[in-house]
């Protein structure tokens, strides 16, 4: 499924992913270069980051990469220089980094609840907070990536909760703190998407994939697409006075509440 946006609307603007190798945040960066932006991605694994760029180079698209771990400030410094480097000032920065599994806080270690929390959170603000010197600015947009756990309870999610619940505080803080600068920071909350690695984790069989169709009012998954054509959105001129949005694209799943999901 193409995308609802045609034209080169990002020619010579510049986009820095992070997380950008696979699932919703590989799609943003596509979407990003197919509309004229010369994409940077930083993700763990060398191997994942190349083939994300070859996806991207070998349909016309411009862009590099780079093996960071958002949890390691050094090299998200690293990674953002290089990008600075071999393109310019960052217009597009999207942190998407993040980490999932399902338990409850009784089978869950501190470590492993540590370990959720500084992908995504502490992840977040690595990416922000450094990249902040490499924004274009004024006319920069951050995007975060968060999730409904971090508005609505959900047994075995107590770690993501928590971690993306700060995401979405640090997005509003930030949007204050840089809005005078003309920098604009919002949130996208995906709900469950389809051919995503997280759905993959939440919904490890059929019956549980068919279970969660039903509690999206649309009673279907989204697709990557969708939320790559919103991330194209908020980083373009038609949003210019959106910022410290939290903006849900979940088929309405979250207007259920707790009582909606269970993935305990």
């Amino acid at each position: 499924m193409a995308g609802i946006y045609k034209e080169a609307i990002f020619e010579g603007k510049v986009a820095f992913i992070a997380g950008g190798s696979s699932g919703i945040n590989l799609r943003i960066a596509q979407r990003l270069a197919e509309l004229g932006a010369r994409v940077s991605i930083i993700s763990r694994s060398e191997d994942k980051v190349q083939a994300a760029v070859d996806s991207i180079v070998s349909v016309g698209g411009t862009a590099f990469g780079q093996s960071a771990d958002v949890r390691d400030p050094e090299a998200v410094a690293k990674a953002l220089h290089a990008t600075a480097e071999q393109y310019d000032e960052i217009d597009i920065l999207v942190s998407g980094a993040a980490g999932n599994f399902v338990a409850t806080a009784l089978d869950m270690s501190p470590n492993a609840f540590k370990t959720v929390v500084d992908i995504d959170l502490l992840g977040t603000f690595n990416v922000l907070r450094i990249g902040f010197e490499h924004l274009r600015k004024p006319g920069a947009s951050i995007i975060n990536i968060s999730a409904g756990q971090a508005f609505v309870p959900m047994i075995g999610q107590s770690h993501v909760g928590s971690a993306k619940a700060g995401v979405d505080m640090l997005t509003k803080n930030l949007a204050m703190e840089w809005g005078p600068s003309g920098v604009r920071v919002n949130s996208i909350v995906p709900g469950p998407i389809e051919d995503t690695e997280g759905m993959a984790r939440l919904a490890s069989n059929e019956k549980i994939k068919q279970a969660f169709k039903q509690t999206v009012p649309l009673r279907r998954y989204g697709s990557k697409d969708e939320i790559a054509d919103l991330a194209v959105f908020l980083s373009s001129d038609a949003a210019a006075y959106i910022t410290g949005a939290i903006v849900v694209c979940d088929g309405g799943q979250t207007l259920c509440g707790s009582g909606g999901v269970n993935v305990g």
